[in-house]
């Protein structure tokens, strides 16, 4: 296990978070389920049928006892969630008879507990894509307050420990948002600072990535990087982000004195923001065959509650840190709304 992922896990299991799995019927995710409980990384909730859950521990010789699960189709559950349910989506004209439906699904259930404080995080996408885990987060839990758009983030460790934060650095977006605009490019930009200082437990050190390095180049796509950068320097003022720079200008001091004297990040970034998909998730999946690194994502920032998604070919030991991952969110989330705590 990398020390950072170490790390995180230990800080995760000092805030006794509830964190919510709504893919009972995978193994992975009950197996996780208990390896997450017994390294205290959360109070770990299943949402699901409780025979089911019951069935599939005994097949794998699980002891699942001790873990609570809500079942969606409890009358009383199910009551908490459609409430919840149409709570958030009545404006949109949602029904009591609609919500009554919707809520027996169990990422939908899960999204209902998120949003109504009974849980603190969630982690799904085991046998769910992509779409399906964030749906019902976005219509149910909503985005951060200022936040444009959810995207997501890959901790990304590597051999090269004289580079980023002792050789890991933070990429996004490599997983959600295909061709964001100048403002959603400045907003993935801050929210993956406020991830990298979270995960990393560090400074953020923020490249805007391009083919062009402060003007050497003349595109319609270097004009999007130079505004957005513009645009995330003024929402956060505080953070350390520069650009546009060339992927060897954000990495490489030698590089950096010649291309970008005057750049605050001197070849020190610890975070790279891509400019569209295409090139984040190139690049993440390069780095991760090529040096020999693991890549720990997408993980899902942007939301207003704790909300996770997984990769459907996940491990065991990779859900666990997961939900680790969501612990230390739910936590800076409530941190930054203390309401939360009330």
């Amino acid at each position: 296990m990398h020390p950072m992922i170490a790390d995180l896990r230990a800080r995760a299991a000092r805030l006794g978070r509830r964190v919510a799995l709504p893919e009972t019927d995978d193994d992975r995710i009950l197996q996780a389920a208990r390896q997450a409980t017994d390294a205290r990384l959360a109070e770990v909730v299943l949402v699901g049928s409780p025979a089911n859950v019951t069935c599939h521990a005994d097949r794998l010789g699980l002891d699942l006892a001790d873990l609570e699960v809500l079942d969606p189709q409890d009358p009383r559950v199910r009551e908490r969630c459609a409430a919840l349910y149409l709570e958030a989506r009545r404006a949109k004209g949602a029904t009591e008879e609609e919500a009554w439906e919707q809520v027996a699904d169990p990422l939908i259930a899960t999204a209902c507990l998120l949003r109504g404080g009974e849980v603190d995080g969630s982690v799904a996408g085991a046998r769910s894509s992509t779409a399906d885990v964030l749906r019902p987060l976005l219509r149910l839990v909503g985005l951060q307050p200022g936040i444009s758009v959810v995207s997501s983030c890959f901790i990304m460790t590597t051999p090269q420990t004289h580079m980023g934060e002792r050789g890991v650095f933070v990429f996004a977006d490599c997983g959600v948002v295909p061709q964001p605009t100048a403002e959603q490019l400045a907003d993935i930009a801050v929210t993956t600072a406020h991830s990298a200082a979270l995960y990393l437990d560090c400074e953020p050190r923020v490249a805007m990535l391009s083919f062009s390095t402060k003007g050497s180049a003349f595109h319609p796509d270097v004009d999007k990087v130079i505004e957005a950068t513009r645009l995330a320097q003024k929402k956060a003022p505080n953070l350390l982000i520069e650009g546009e720079l060339q992927a060897d200008a954000a990495l490489v001091p030698e590089v950096a004195a010649s291309k970008a004297p005057g750049d605050r990040l001197q070849g020190r970034a610890n975070v790279l923001i891509f400019p569209d998909l295409d090139a984040g998730n190139i690049a993440y999946k390069l780095v991760q065959r090529l040096t020999g690194g693991e890549a720990y994502g997408p993980l899902v920032q942007g939301l207003a509650r704790a909300g996770m998604d997984l990769s459907r070919a996940c491990s065991v030991e990779e859900i666990t840190n997961v939900i680790a991952i969501s612990a230390l969110r739910a936590e800076a989330l409530a941190r930054s709304d203390p309401r939360r705590e009330a």
